[in-house]
């Protein structure tokens, strides 16, 4: 059985640990957790997102840019991480309209797609 998601991973090129800790955790708000010491040496850092856990991982390779494949972060007000995310610079993209939401996607610094999504009441 299923009981939830534990947690999800993007990546960032190798190096970039900081940068990425910025973005993150000064910029979105999220909380480093510590890694365990026996996964410390392979770069990256965890974070809480709520109940959930967001590993960030180090990869080289590949662009982010040409995948689809991203997180939904729900929020409570989805005028503040707009108004947040263009502060920095960050180019919003309007998503598709789906019934109940209202929503928005960006590409964080590393080209992850990246989607704030709020319930409509």
């Amino acid at each position: 059985m299923i009981v939830g998601l534990h947690h999800a991973q993007i990546t960032i090129p190798k190096g970039t640990e900081e940068q990425g800790r910025k973005f993150y955790c000064e910029i979105l708000g999220f909380v480093e957790k510590e890694k365990p010491v026996s996964l410390k040496g392979r770069g990256g850092f965890w974070l809480k997102a709520g109940n959930t856990e967001v590993h960030v991982g180090t990869e080289e390779g590949f662009d982010r840019t040409a995948t689809k494949a991203h997180l939904a972060y729900e929020v409570t007000d989805l005028s503040y991480w707009r108004r947040i995310l263009e502060e920095e610079g960050i180019e919003i993209l309007e998503g598709i309209p789906i019934p109940g939401f209202e929503r928005f996607e960006f590409r964080d610094p590393f080209g992850n797609r990246v989607e704030m999504i709020q319930k409509i009441n």
